[in-house]
């Protein structure tokens, strides 16, 4: 059995340290995802595992991207987006979408069409919610963008790709 660590609050700062919070975020479970933008001749992509239900009315969504992020100044300004869940088994997309392959490279593995707006939806996905952007707030070091879903496309029988303790599992 491992110990427990006990992490106490600076009351001067009212926060962890950035590695402290990295530690317990490991112990946080969290769907992955590959969040895209863009037209056919001007795709854009991301993993994620940074995305949230926030209401089923209307239906809404969130995910937060790094504003360092190589994808970023494609998400500054769309107008849509696409949260594409994963199937249990597709961690190389996650790490092709969450690494330092080029955009046009990404889009090479996979399958992908299109939904409502317009934007990349991946065949192959447990689930994707094909969304309207209606807000992007700063927040620290990222951008939460709160998002409409429009159009949703879902697998009968899939499984899903969670990443937990810095590690994929697979489920179903």
């Amino acid at each position: 059995m491992s110990a427990l660590k006990e992490v106490t609050l600076d009351n001067t700062k009212q926060c962890v340290s950035s590695e402290d919070f990295k530690q317990g975020m490991s112990a946080l479970p969290g769907t992955v995802n590959i969040v895209t933008t863009g037209s056919e001749q001007n795709k854009a992509g991301f993993t994620a595992t940074a995305v949230c239900s926030v209401s089923d009315n209307p239906p809404t969504l969130l995910v937060c991207l790094n504003r360092g992020a190589s994808v970023y100044k494609a998400f500054e300004n769309a107008k849509s987006l696409v949260i594409n869940t994963l199937d249990a088994g597709q961690d190389n997309l996650s790490n092709i979408f969450g690494g330092k392959a080029v955009m046009p490279e990404r889009f090479t593995q996979g399958t992908w069409g299109t939904l409502v707006t317009g934007a990349p939806v991946l065949e192959e996905s447990a689930v994707s919610f094909d969304c309207n952007i209606v807000e992007m707030k700063s927040v620290a070091t990222h951008d939460v963008i709160i998002c409409e879903v429009v159009g949703i496309k879902q697998k009968e029988q899939a499984g899903a790709l969670v990443y937990y303790q810095r590690a994929y599992h697979h489920l179903g």
